[in-house]
C-alpha cells in the first residue's frame, strides 16, 4: 500500500508532453522561452525531466502553447492534429557560406536520411555542390522560376521553369543558377 502510495505523491513528468508539444508547433526552445517567459536552461532541463516546474511555470508554458493545463500535466504526448500546420518563420533554413543558395527545409525531420524536400532558392552564380550520398540515392529537382542547371558525374543538364530532372547522387552533383535571374525549386532526395 505504501508503494501505492508513494507512487500517486510522484509529480507529473511534463518533459516528453512539453518537447512534443513543442516540436509539433516548430519552435525552438529559445521562442518558446520568449513566449513563456521561462529561460531556456529551465524549458530544456523540464525536456529532459530533470527538473520539474512550478504551476506557474506550467501554467505559463500552456498558454504560450495554446493548451489546456492539464494537457501539459497529463504526461500523455498529444494526438497528433487532423492538420499540422508549421508557420512560415517556423520552417528551418540552410544558407550556403556565400549565401546565394537557401534550402528551405520542408520535410518533417523524422523523415530525414529516408525521404527530404526542400524549396531551394539559387542566386545569380549560385551553386548547392555536394558530395556524393549513399549509393542508390536520387534527387528530383523541379523548377518553379527562373533557370538551374544539374550536374552529375560527368554529365550537366540546363533545366526551364516547370521542367524536372531526376539523377543518380551516389557520386559528386551540383545545382547551378548561371542565368541572370535567381531561380528556385523543389529538390527532393530519395534515400536507399
Amino acid at each position: 500500500m505504501s508503494a501505492n502510495l508513494s507512487e500517486s505523491l510522484e509529480p507529473p513528468r511534463v518533459g516528453a508532453t512539453l518537447q512534443s508539444l513543442r516540436q509539433a508547433q516548430g519552435l525552438s526552445l529559445d521562442e518558446l522561452s520568449r513566449r513563456a517567459g521561462v529561460s531556456k536552461s529551465m524549458l530544456s532541463q523540464i525536456e529532459r525531466n530533470q527538473a520539474n516546474p512550478t504551476v506557474a511555470v506550467v501554467w505559463r508554458l500552456a498558454n504560450a502553447l495554446r493548451v489546456e493545463l492539464s494537457e501539459l500535466l497529463s504526461g500523455e504526448k498529444p494526438a497528433a492534429p487532423a492538420i499540422e500546420t508549421v508557420a512560415s518563420h517556423a520552417t528551418p533554413s540552410l544558407a550556403s557560406p556565400d549565401g546565394l543558395c537557401v534550402l528551405r527545409i520542408l520535410g518533417p525531420i523524422d523523415l530525414a536520411g529516408q525521404f527530404e524536400w526542400y524549396e531551394l532558392t539559387v542566386q545569380p552564380g549560385g551553386a548547392l555542390e555536394s558530395a556524393a550520398h549513399e549509393p542508390g540515392s536520387r534527387e528530383h529537382l523541379s523548377v518553379l522560376g527562373g533557370e538551374l542547371e544539374v550536374s552529375a558525374g560527368a554529365i550537366s543538364q540546363a533545366l526551364k521553369a516547370g521542367e524536372t530532372a531526376r539523377y543518380a547522387v551516389d557520386g559528386p552533383h551540383a545545382i547551378r543558377n548561371r542565368g541572370s535571374q535567381p531561380a528556385t525549386a523543389l529538390l527532393v532526395v530519395l534515400h536507399p
